[in-house]
């Protein structure tokens, strides 16, 4: 899924891209993408793009006129600028919104879940849409003192993916942000101290700010389907840690896997896979 980082470098490429890009015409191939029906896609038929921005992992384009489309990519989705416009055979297509110049901006998704949405809004009323009002501070550029946040008796990989906690922040980043803090995922929020508090906050800046950097310098329109993304232990099981060498080590659940270095983050403690769990039933 797309996070914080691969979010913001979509809205910083297409808002320099698109600001005053007058929209033709705009449509919605995918049969379960729009959320909101009043008002129609198709007010935003004459209108000029005015800005792309981002909340959390949601995608935010305004238009002149106070309309803005809320996006969100989910799993699958990408928002991607084209210079000519999609066939008929382009099946992964789920909004289009095609511009004078001939340009098309797509919301595009692959595989067969089709649960990348959108919402066309009063840019005024944002705020009091649901999934926008619920979530937490921004993890990025300035998250808030920890304190709070991660106050809770809760695993840090799952206080750090709950966007109502802190937004911004997945599975992917999540397991580099605690291998940079040297913290173990399972840790409880409550149990850290204040220096592992210090320690996590500057991971999650700097952990963050370095995928933008390495976005900045690798990303350019059209966006790629799939982004470098500059992965040091997520998707890397078996391969030695950048830090100390030794095997990074994975735990399996059913539709994700946790990361980590057992030497840098767990004192040695190789954590229970529940794969192997499942099979010693």
């Amino acid at each position: 899924m797309p996070e914080l980082p691969e979010v913001e470098i979509t809205a910083r490429r297409l808002a320099e891209a698109l600001r005053g890009g007058a929209i033709e015409s705009a449509r919605a191939p995918g049969v379960k993408v729009m959320r909101s029906f009043d008002p129609p896609l198709s007010a935003l038929e004459g209108r000029a793009v005015a800005d792309v921005r981002r909340r959390g992992k949601h995608l935010i384009v305004d238009f002149d006129g106070g309309l803005s489309l809320l996006l969100h990519l989910m799993s699958a989705g990408r928002l991607q600028l084209f210079d000519s416009r999609a066939g008929p055979r382009d099946r992964t297509v789920r909004v289009a919104l095609r511009l004078a110049d001939g340009r098309e901006l797509r919301l595009r998704e692959f595989g067969s879940r089709q649960s990348a949405w959108a919402k066309l809004l009063d840019t005024a009323r944002l705020g009091e849409e649901e999934s926008l009002a619920t979530l937490g501070p921004e993890a990025w550029p300035d998250p808030p003192p920890l304190e709070q946040t991660l106050g809770v008796a809760r695993p840090l990989h799952a206080l750090l993916r709950d966007q109502r906690a802190i937004a911004g922040i997945g599975r992917s980043w999540a397991d580099e942000i605690l291998w940079h803090a040297r913290l173990s995922p399972y840790k409880r929020g409550s149990d850290l101290d204040e220096q592992e508090r210090a320690r996590l906050r500057a991971a999650i800046v700097s952990t963050l700010g370095g995928a933008l950097e390495h976005y900045e310098r690798a990303v350019r329109l059209p966006i790629p389907d799939r982004l470098p993304m500059p992965l040091q232990v997520h998707r890397r099981e078996g391969e030695p840690c950048p830090r100390c060498h030794t095997a990074l080590r994975a735990v399996h659940f059913e539709d994700h896997v946790i990361a980590y270095c057992p030497t840098c983050q767990t004192a040695g403690r190789v954590l229970a896979d529940r794969r192997l769990s499942r099979l010693l039933k």
